[in-house]
Protein backbone atom coordinates (compact mmCIF):
# COMPACT_ATOMS: atom_id res chain seq x y z
CA UNK A 1 0.00 0.00 0.00
CA UNK A 2 1.27 3.47 -0.93
CA UNK A 3 -0.25 6.96 -0.60
CA UNK A 4 -2.15 8.42 -3.51
CA UNK A 5 -0.62 11.24 -5.57
CA UNK A 6 -1.85 14.00 -3.25
CA UNK A 7 -1.96 12.02 0.01
CA UNK A 8 -5.40 13.56 0.45
CA UNK A 9 -8.96 12.26 0.54
CA UNK A 10 -9.39 13.79 -2.93
CA UNK A 11 -7.17 11.04 -4.31
CA UNK A 12 -10.51 9.25 -4.56
CA UNK A 13 -11.87 10.28 -7.98
CA UNK A 14 -14.91 12.53 -7.81
CA UNK A 15 -14.42 13.78 -4.25
CA UNK A 16 -13.83 17.46 -3.50
CA UNK A 17 -13.10 19.33 -0.27
CA UNK A 18 -13.61 22.99 0.54
CA UNK A 19 -12.47 25.04 3.53
CA UNK A 20 -13.65 28.36 4.90
CA UNK A 21 -12.43 30.04 8.07
CA UNK A 22 -12.53 33.31 9.99
CA UNK A 23 -9.20 34.23 11.60
CA UNK A 24 -10.79 36.55 14.17
CA UNK A 25 -13.37 33.94 15.09
CA UNK A 26 -10.63 31.28 15.25
CA UNK A 27 -13.00 28.79 13.70
CA UNK A 28 -14.07 27.40 10.37
CA UNK A 29 -15.84 24.77 8.33
CA UNK A 30 -14.79 21.96 5.99
CA UNK A 31 -17.09 20.38 3.40
CA UNK A 32 -16.69 17.08 1.58
CA UNK A 33 -18.80 16.77 -1.56
CA UNK A 34 -18.65 14.87 -4.84
CA UNK A 35 -19.55 15.05 -8.50
CA UNK A 36 -22.46 12.69 -7.80
CA UNK A 37 -24.41 11.72 -4.64
CA UNK A 38 -22.58 9.09 -2.62
CA UNK A 39 -23.29 6.33 -0.11
CA UNK A 40 -22.47 7.07 3.52
CA UNK A 41 -22.92 5.88 7.08
CA UNK A 42 -21.50 6.86 10.47
CA UNK A 43 -20.28 5.41 13.75
CA UNK A 44 -20.01 7.38 17.02
CA UNK A 45 -17.72 6.35 19.89
CA UNK A 46 -17.29 9.60 21.79
CA UNK A 47 -19.50 10.47 24.74
CA UNK A 48 -20.43 14.02 23.66
CA UNK A 49 -21.20 14.19 19.93
CA UNK A 50 -22.81 17.10 18.12
CA UNK A 51 -24.43 16.07 14.84
CA UNK A 52 -27.04 16.79 12.18
CA UNK A 53 -28.93 14.22 10.10
CA UNK A 54 -26.74 11.33 11.19
CA UNK A 55 -29.80 9.18 11.98
CA UNK A 56 -30.45 9.07 8.22
CA UNK A 57 -27.13 7.28 7.79
CA UNK A 58 -28.12 4.23 9.85
CA UNK A 59 -28.17 1.13 7.61
CA UNK A 60 -31.91 0.62 8.13
CA UNK A 61 -32.92 4.17 7.15
CA UNK A 62 -34.39 4.95 3.74
CA UNK A 63 -32.01 7.61 2.41
CA UNK A 64 -29.47 5.78 0.27
CA UNK A 65 -27.23 8.60 -0.97
CA UNK A 66 -26.21 12.04 0.27
CA UNK A 67 -24.82 15.22 -1.29
CA UNK A 68 -22.18 16.45 1.17
CA UNK A 69 -20.77 16.06 4.68
CA UNK A 70 -19.82 19.00 6.90
CA UNK A 71 -17.14 19.09 9.59
CA UNK A 72 -17.26 22.33 11.53
CA UNK A 73 -16.04 24.24 14.52
CA UNK A 74 -18.46 26.23 16.62
CA UNK A 75 -20.04 23.56 18.80
CA UNK A 76 -23.84 23.53 18.34
CA UNK A 77 -23.68 26.84 16.46
CA UNK A 78 -21.47 25.18 13.85
CA UNK A 79 -24.23 22.81 12.79
CA UNK A 80 -25.70 25.78 10.92
CA UNK A 81 -22.87 25.37 8.41
CA UNK A 82 -24.89 22.46 7.03
CA UNK A 83 -27.66 24.92 6.18
CA UNK A 84 -25.24 27.04 4.16
CA UNK A 85 -24.13 23.98 2.22
CA UNK A 86 -27.75 22.98 1.68
CA UNK A 87 -28.47 26.45 0.30
CA UNK A 88 -25.58 26.17 -2.14
CA UNK A 89 -26.59 22.67 -3.28
CA UNK A 90 -30.21 23.70 -3.76
CA UNK A 91 -29.09 26.67 -5.86
CA UNK A 92 -27.41 24.13 -8.15
CA UNK A 93 -30.52 21.95 -8.30
CA UNK A 94 -28.88 19.18 -6.30
CA UNK A 95 -30.65 17.12 -3.68
CA UNK A 96 -33.29 14.49 -2.99
CA UNK A 97 -36.32 15.03 -5.21
CA UNK A 98 -39.74 14.89 -3.57
CA UNK A 99 -42.29 15.93 -6.16
CA UNK A 100 -41.31 19.44 -7.21
CA UNK A 101 -39.19 19.95 -4.10
CA UNK A 102 -35.43 19.44 -3.86
CA UNK A 103 -33.95 18.60 -0.48
CA UNK A 104 -30.14 18.39 -0.27
CA UNK A 105 -29.02 15.75 2.24
CA UNK A 106 -26.11 17.19 4.25
CA UNK A 107 -25.14 15.39 7.48
CA UNK A 108 -22.61 17.12 9.68
CA UNK A 109 -20.64 17.02 12.92
CA UNK A 110 -19.03 19.69 15.06
CA UNK A 111 -16.14 20.16 17.45
CA UNK A 112 -15.94 22.49 20.45
CA UNK A 113 -13.71 25.54 19.84
CA UNK A 114 -15.67 28.24 21.68
CA UNK A 115 -12.97 28.85 24.32
CA UNK A 116 -9.87 29.01 22.12
CA UNK A 117 -9.15 32.75 22.29
CA UNK A 118 -11.16 33.80 19.24
CA UNK A 119 -13.81 36.51 19.10
CA UNK A 120 -17.10 34.68 19.65
CA UNK A 121 -19.19 37.81 20.34
CA UNK A 122 -21.11 37.62 17.06
CA UNK A 123 -24.52 39.21 16.53
CA UNK A 124 -25.49 36.68 13.85
CA UNK A 125 -24.41 33.06 13.68
CA UNK A 126 -21.48 33.07 11.18
CA UNK A 127 -21.48 29.37 10.35
CA UNK A 128 -24.18 29.38 7.68
CA UNK A 129 -22.04 31.76 5.62
CA UNK A 130 -18.93 29.69 6.33
CA UNK A 131 -20.73 26.57 5.08
CA UNK A 132 -21.71 28.32 1.85
CA UNK A 133 -18.15 29.60 1.34
CA UNK A 134 -16.59 26.21 2.05
CA UNK A 135 -18.84 24.52 -0.49
CA UNK A 136 -18.00 27.13 -3.12
CA UNK A 137 -14.28 26.52 -2.46
CA UNK A 138 -14.51 22.75 -2.91
CA UNK A 139 -11.81 21.30 -5.17
CA UNK A 140 -9.24 18.52 -5.33
CA UNK A 141 -6.62 20.68 -3.61
CA UNK A 142 -7.17 22.09 -0.12
CA UNK A 143 -5.13 23.28 2.85
CA UNK A 144 -4.32 21.19 5.92
CA UNK A 145 -3.35 22.24 9.44
CA UNK A 146 -4.87 25.53 10.58
CA UNK A 147 -7.64 25.59 7.99
CA UNK A 148 -11.35 24.89 7.71
CA UNK A 149 -12.78 22.98 10.66
CA UNK A 150 -9.27 22.68 12.09
CA UNK A 151 -8.74 26.45 12.36
CA UNK A 152 -9.46 26.68 16.07
CA UNK A 153 -8.82 23.09 17.09
CA UNK A 154 -6.64 22.25 20.10
CA UNK A 155 -5.07 18.94 21.08
CA UNK A 156 -3.81 18.17 24.59
CA UNK A 157 -0.53 20.08 24.41
CA UNK A 158 -0.47 21.65 20.92
CA UNK A 159 -2.78 23.27 18.42
CA UNK A 160 -4.98 20.80 16.61
CA UNK A 161 -5.90 21.06 12.98
CA UNK A 162 -7.23 19.55 9.77
CA UNK A 163 -5.51 16.46 8.39
CA UNK A 164 -5.82 14.02 5.51
CA UNK A 165 -4.06 10.94 4.17
CA UNK A 166 -4.62 8.23 1.56
CA UNK A 167 -3.59 4.73 0.55
CA UNK A 168 -3.84 2.81 -2.71
CA UNK A 169 -4.30 -0.92 -2.13
CA UNK A 170 -2.69 -3.66 -4.21
CA UNK A 171 -5.87 -4.15 -6.24
CA UNK A 172 -6.02 -0.42 -7.08
CA UNK A 173 -8.71 0.51 -4.56
CA UNK A 174 -8.14 3.90 -2.94
CA UNK A 175 -8.92 4.54 0.74
CA UNK A 176 -8.46 7.88 2.47
CA UNK A 177 -9.30 9.95 5.55
CA UNK A 178 -10.12 13.56 6.39
CA UNK A 179 -10.13 14.68 10.04
CA UNK A 180 -10.59 17.72 12.23
CA UNK A 181 -8.51 16.83 15.28
CA UNK A 182 -9.45 18.57 18.53
CA UNK A 183 -8.90 15.76 21.04
CA UNK A 184 -8.87 15.67 24.82
CA UNK A 185 -6.04 13.16 24.60
CA UNK A 186 -2.52 13.76 23.36
CA UNK A 187 -1.25 13.02 19.87
CA UNK A 188 2.35 13.01 21.12
CA UNK A 189 4.29 10.84 23.55
CA UNK A 190 5.92 12.27 26.72
CA UNK A 191 8.13 15.17 25.68
CA UNK A 192 5.60 16.03 22.96
CA UNK A 193 8.07 15.40 20.13
CA UNK A 194 7.17 11.95 18.82
CA UNK A 195 3.71 11.07 17.55
CA UNK A 196 1.76 8.08 18.80
CA UNK A 197 0.95 7.40 15.14
CA UNK A 198 4.65 7.20 14.19
CA UNK A 199 4.65 3.42 13.51
CA UNK A 200 2.19 4.06 10.67
CA UNK A 201 3.92 7.07 9.10
CA UNK A 202 4.87 6.84 5.43
CA UNK A 203 7.99 8.77 4.51
CA UNK A 204 8.24 12.01 6.43
CA UNK A 205 4.59 13.06 6.16
CA UNK A 206 4.59 14.24 9.76
CA UNK A 207 8.29 14.80 10.39
CA UNK A 208 9.83 11.38 9.92
CA UNK A 209 11.08 11.19 13.52
CA UNK A 210 9.96 7.60 13.98
CA UNK A 211 8.52 6.04 17.13
CA UNK A 212 9.56 7.29 20.55
CA UNK A 213 12.53 5.14 21.69
CA UNK A 214 11.52 5.49 25.34
CA UNK A 215 9.48 2.84 27.13
CA UNK A 216 6.79 3.21 29.78
CA UNK A 217 5.02 6.00 27.93
CA UNK A 218 1.81 6.09 29.99
CA UNK A 219 0.84 9.43 31.51
CA UNK A 220 -2.21 11.36 32.61
CA UNK A 221 -2.66 13.60 29.59
CA UNK A 222 -5.99 14.86 30.89
CA UNK A 223 -4.28 16.28 33.98
CA UNK A 224 -1.52 17.84 31.89
CA UNK A 225 -4.00 19.59 29.67
CA UNK A 226 -6.05 20.70 32.67
CA UNK A 227 -2.94 22.29 34.16
CA UNK A 228 -2.15 24.05 30.90
CA UNK A 229 -5.69 25.30 30.20
CA UNK A 230 -7.41 25.65 33.54
CA UNK A 231 -10.05 27.94 32.04
CA UNK A 232 -11.33 25.26 29.64
CA UNK A 233 -14.02 22.88 30.97
CA UNK A 234 -12.50 19.53 30.11
CA UNK A 235 -15.80 17.72 29.82
CA UNK A 236 -17.02 19.97 26.97
CA UNK A 237 -13.99 21.09 25.03
CA UNK A 238 -13.03 18.31 22.68
CA UNK A 239 -13.82 16.06 19.73
CA UNK A 240 -12.16 14.34 16.79
CA UNK A 241 -14.50 14.24 13.80
CA UNK A 242 -13.50 12.40 10.67
CA UNK A 243 -14.50 11.01 7.29
CA UNK A 244 -13.03 7.86 5.76
CA UNK A 245 -13.78 7.16 2.12
CA UNK A 246 -13.14 4.71 -0.67
CA UNK A 247 -13.90 4.31 -4.36
CA UNK A 248 -14.86 0.69 -3.68
CA UNK A 249 -18.55 -0.05 -4.21
CA UNK A 250 -19.72 -0.47 -0.61
CA UNK A 251 -23.28 -0.74 0.67
CA UNK A 252 -24.53 1.45 3.49
CA UNK A 253 -23.90 -1.28 6.12
CA UNK A 254 -20.39 -1.80 4.72
CA UNK A 255 -19.72 1.95 4.94
CA UNK A 256 -20.68 1.77 8.60
CA UNK A 257 -18.37 -1.21 9.12
CA UNK A 258 -15.53 0.77 7.51
CA UNK A 259 -16.26 3.65 9.90
CA UNK A 260 -16.20 1.26 12.88
CA UNK A 261 -12.81 -0.10 11.84
CA UNK A 262 -11.45 3.40 11.26
CA UNK A 263 -11.98 4.29 14.92
CA UNK A 264 -8.90 2.15 15.56
CA UNK A 265 -6.98 4.94 13.85
CA UNK A 266 -8.17 7.43 16.45
CA UNK A 267 -7.06 5.08 19.24
CA UNK A 268 -3.65 4.58 17.57
CA UNK A 269 -3.04 8.32 17.21
CA UNK A 270 -4.62 9.80 20.36
CA UNK A 271 -4.11 8.75 23.99
CA UNK A 272 -6.62 8.55 25.60
CA UNK A 273 -9.35 8.38 22.94
CA UNK A 274 -13.16 8.13 22.92
CA UNK A 275 -13.56 9.77 26.34
CA UNK A 276 -16.90 10.84 27.83
CA UNK A 277 -16.02 14.45 26.96
CA UNK A 278 -15.02 13.78 23.35
CA UNK A 279 -17.57 13.61 20.55
CA UNK A 280 -15.46 11.26 18.45
CA UNK A 281 -17.21 10.04 15.32
CA UNK A 282 -16.30 8.77 11.87
CA UNK A 283 -18.35 9.00 8.69
CA UNK A 284 -17.81 6.22 6.15
CA UNK A 285 -18.18 7.16 2.46
CA UNK A 286 -18.23 5.17 -0.79
CA UNK A 287 -18.28 6.73 -4.24
CA UNK A 288 -19.02 3.26 -5.60
CA UNK A 289 -17.00 3.54 -8.79
CA UNK A 290 -14.86 0.43 -8.32
CA UNK A 291 -16.13 -3.14 -7.97
CA UNK A 292 -14.49 -5.21 -5.24
CA UNK A 293 -14.89 -8.66 -3.75
CA UNK A 294 -17.02 -8.96 -0.62
CA UNK A 295 -13.99 -10.04 1.40
CA UNK A 296 -12.14 -6.82 0.56
CA UNK A 297 -14.02 -4.88 3.26
CA UNK A 298 -11.60 -6.20 5.90
CA UNK A 299 -8.55 -4.71 4.19
CA UNK A 300 -10.48 -1.51 3.32
CA UNK A 301 -11.39 -1.03 6.99
CA UNK A 302 -7.78 -1.65 8.04
CA UNK A 303 -6.52 0.83 5.47
CA UNK A 304 -9.07 3.38 6.66
CA UNK A 305 -7.76 3.09 10.23
CA UNK A 306 -4.17 3.59 9.05
CA UNK A 307 -5.15 6.63 6.98
CA UNK A 308 -7.02 8.16 9.90
CA UNK A 309 -4.10 7.70 12.32
CA UNK A 310 -1.75 9.35 9.82
CA UNK A 311 -4.23 12.14 9.08
CA UNK A 312 -4.52 13.00 12.79
CA UNK A 313 -0.74 13.32 13.15
CA UNK A 314 -0.55 15.40 9.96
CA UNK A 315 -3.24 17.74 11.32
CA UNK A 316 -1.13 18.61 14.36
CA UNK A 317 2.18 18.56 12.48
CA UNK A 318 0.93 21.06 9.89
CA UNK A 319 -0.81 23.49 12.28
CA UNK A 320 0.44 27.07 11.97
CA UNK A 321 0.51 29.92 14.53
CA UNK A 322 -2.18 32.59 14.73
CA UNK A 323 -2.69 35.71 16.82
CA UNK A 324 -4.02 34.93 20.28
CA UNK A 325 -3.28 31.20 20.29
CA UNK A 326 -3.65 29.50 23.67
CA UNK A 327 -1.39 26.58 22.72
CA UNK A 328 1.81 26.40 20.65
CA UNK A 329 2.08 24.64 17.32
CA UNK A 330 4.07 21.41 17.23
CA UNK A 331 6.36 22.89 14.56
CA UNK A 332 7.15 25.96 16.69
CA UNK A 333 8.28 23.83 19.62
CA UNK A 334 10.16 21.24 17.55
CA UNK A 335 12.05 22.85 14.71
CA UNK A 336 13.53 19.93 12.74
CA UNK A 337 14.64 21.91 9.70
Amino acid sequence: MIPGPRNLITDIPGLKVGNAQDEGLKSGTTVLTADQPFTASVHVMGGAPGTRETDLLAPDKSVDRIDAIVLSGGSAFGLDACSGVSDALRAEGRGFHVGNAIVPIVPGAILFDLLNGGDKNWAENPYRALGWAAYQAASQQFELGTAGAGTGAMAAMQKGGLGSASLVLEDGTTVAALVAANPLGSVTTPGDRHFWAAPFEIGDEFGGLGPDPASGLGRNVVSRKAQTMQSVPQDKANTTIAIVATDAALSKPQCQRMAVAAHDGIARAIVPAHSPGDGDLVFGVSTGTRSVDTGAITMIGHAASLCLARAIARAIYLASPSMGDLLPCWADVHDIS
